[in-house]
């Protein structure tokens, strides 16, 4: 194994929130509090309650117990709170009340602020109207809105008042916003009259006030005015809303058991039709002070960039955990690349990021840029990566060439189900290029082999929680028996990811592609993103999904569809170039059968590429659920490129 990446300095071994804390619990190291943790989790989520002072109107008498079994425990039992009283109102009265709470980037260019004062007002506000119109507590409020800074209001002012906020993604269009808001039975949506997406707006009232005119159950729909003044003449109910506009600025927020609902969102539907998961006030306070503040390491004194969309489990989390924490949120509408393909850097530097998030997509698309400008992130200290695989070609380059070889690259990877980490990344452990510093503690994560037994240092396996986290969903919407059988029913008493993992000998985790994409070839079994990072390594791609498919010879042969470098360059050469690399790297066994050059990969909208999607139409079977694909185009681009490649194939046999 080569020599680390990146190592923490003495000072962060000192001083990091996780390494305090670690110390002021006894412990000598992180694999110390992770095996404490997971064997006494009462222990363990107590301290965090103590350590980020989070606040219960009514303290909890005891902090989890099982009656039901590892997979769905009680949480702070006999407590009261809200998330809203430890992220906003706790504040008033001090000097973080009046520092930044949001910084809002629009795309035009257009920027503004909002202090945790003016937060707090605007959440008042918007809270009051929403009471006005009967919604309160227990009501589901979806948000579909744009990354500006009302989305923040949005989310605790419906939080405040008691009721489910419901993110959706703001690209979807009528029918999956319908769709989610018919199975939620949504008391009302708060949306904005347009977006700005690539220089256009999108305009997401006319898509909210359609989809509600259509239900038996019509929400409410509060319309932020950003100026547009015509909205569809419907049958729904429609409110218009804009900021500074209410009756109150100190509306009374609302006190809950502390494990009642406060988010229930959906699942991006990468393997099947889509999961409504549930999230409660003292499962995502305890979750986010552990994932943030503890193992990412984020404080007040941070400025966080995360471009995403409230329809993705990052964007709720920034929103809330930054406030949380005290922290400054740089809230960004549009595209990390447009209009300049570095934009996401150049916002970086204006805003002074400290934190700055980003998928690895991002980081494969900077690098084509030829001409980069220089940029000063001295402010940058950490880089947060969550949502796929990284290649080690493109870590490296992103590592060296924009983070200066001293910002460290904290991987970040969970899921919607978990409302947050089940592998993370602290600045306690070195770095090599795609490596996680180890499992969140407090879940009883492992990597076991088919039997069900934990696999050896180096092999690969199935990622499990043996034991439920706090943040972890409370089941699914109106489906509690999909819960179990969907999570817990493939290996009975444990939690099963969907994910392959390992381990190496200096204790670093890594994770090798989704467990049900799975590809066994010659008695072995291999996670396509082995595969599909050496095709992207190579000189000839720059996107790449590989899965199985049925072959009549083998039982099994590797198909690789994937999006070129160079649109003119010679097919044929193109592909033979690409197979022989993939049979001298990971075995001629491994030999692509089937090579597809197409324009885009189907992804969804947080930029995980739908593998399911590329096998179904490669195969013939039904495709499913695509309501949260970002690109539908890119279904009839590869199904074009299989009737063209696989007739010549068949012709060639």
């Amino acid at each position: 194994m080569s020599s680390f990446s990146w190592t923490p300095s003495e000072d962060i071994l000192e001083n990091a929130r996780l390494a305090r804390f670690i110390h002021r619990a006894g412990l000598n190291d992180y694999d110390d509090l992770v095996a404490r943790a997971d064997d006494d989790p009462s222990w363990f989520w107590n301290e965090i309650f103590q350590e980020f002072d989070i606040e219960f109107d009514t303290p909890y008498q005891q902090v989890v117990d099982f009656p039901n079994g590892p997979e769905q425990p009680d949480w702070c039992i006999g407590g009261t709170t809200n998330i809203v009283s430890n992220c906003i109102d706790r504040f008033r009265g001090t000097q973080t009340y009046e520092k930044t709470a949001v910084v809002g980037v629009s795309e035009d260019g257009t920027r503004c602020e909002l202090s945790y004062a003016a937060l707090d007002r605007e959440v008042c506000h918007l809270a009051s109207r929403l009471r006005a119109e009967g919604v309160g507590r227990g009501d589901v409020v979806a948000l579909y809105l744009p990354m500006i800074p009302e989305a923040s209001v949005a989310f605790f002012a419906a939080i405040k008042i008691g009721a489910i906020i419901l993110p959706l993604f703001s690209g979807f269009g009528r029918k999956p916003v319908a769709d989610r808001l018919a199975i939620a039975e949504a008391k009302a949506v708060i949306t904005a009259d347009f977006a700005l997406r690539k220089g256009k707006r999108i305009a997401l009232a006319e898509v909210a006030i359609d989809a509600a005119a259509t239900l038996e159950r019509q929400p409410t729909v509060f319309v932020l005015d950003r100026g547009a003044t015509e909205l569809p003449d419907t049958p729904a109910r429609v409110v218009r809303w804009q900021s500074g506009q209410g009756s109150r600025d100190d509306t009374e927020t609302e006190i809950l058991p502390a494990d009642a609902p406060a988010m229930l969102m959906f699942t991006s539907g990468t393997s099947g039709a889509p999961k409504g998961t549930i999230h409660t006030h003292c499962g995502m306070l305890a979750k986010n002070a552990l994932d943030m503040g503890l193992c990412i390491d984020m404080g007040a004194e941070d400025r966080l960039l995360w471009m995403s969309d409230m329809g993705w489990i990052a964007g709720p989390k920034m929103v809330f955990a930054s406030a949380l924490l005290g922290a400054t949120l740089i809230i960004v509408e549009g595209t990390p690349t447009w209009p300049d393909g570095d934009r996401l850097l150049r916002i970086a530097e204006a805003e002074k990021a400290t934190i700055l998030g980003l998928v690895p997509t991002i980081a494969r698309q900077l690098k084509t840029i030829s001409d980069i400008p220089p940029r000063d992130l001295s402010a940058l200290r950490i880089v947060l990566s969550a949502g796929e695989l990284w290649t080690e070609d493109a870590w490296t380059w992103f590592f060296n060439e924009i983070g200066g070889g001293r910002i460290p690259i904290l991987n970040y990877a969970g899921g919607t189900e978990c409302g947050g980490a089940i592998l993370i990344g602290t600045l306690l452990h070195p770095l090599r290029p795609g490596s996680f510093g180890g499992p969140i503690p407090g879940s009883a994560v492992d990597i076991i082999d088919e039997a069900g037994a934990s696999v050896a240092t180096a092999s690969v396996g199935e990622l499990v929680m043996r034991r439920a986290g706090i943040g972890l969903t409370r089941g699914l919407w109106n489906e509690p028996g999909r819960y179990i059988e969907a999570y817990w029913s493939k290996m009975p008493g444990m939690w099963v990811q969907g994910d392959l993992a390992s381990r190496d000998e200096s204790g670093l985790w890594y994770l090798h592609g989704r467990s049900d994409d799975v590809i066994k070839i010659a008695g072995k079994r291999t996670g396509p993103g082995e595969i599909e990072s050496v095709v992207i390594e190579t000189e000839f791609a720059t996107d790449c999904a590989v899965v199985g498919v049925a072959d009549a010879i083998s039982g099994l042969a590797l198909a690789c569809v994937y999006v070129p470098r160079e649109a003119t360059a010679d097919p044929e050469a193109e592909k033979r170039a690409i197979s022989d690399t993939v049979a001298r790297v990971c075995g001629a066994s491994y030999r692509p059968r089937h090579l597809l050059r197409v324009t885009e990969l189907p992804r969804t909208r947080n930029d995980k590429t739908m593998r399911r999607l590329v096998r179904s139409i490669l195969t013939g079977a039904p495709i499913g659920d695509v309501s949260s694909l970002a690109n539908p185009s890119a279904i009839e681009t590869i199904r074009a490129a299989a009737a063209t490649q696989l007739s010549l194939e068949a012709n060639n046999t």
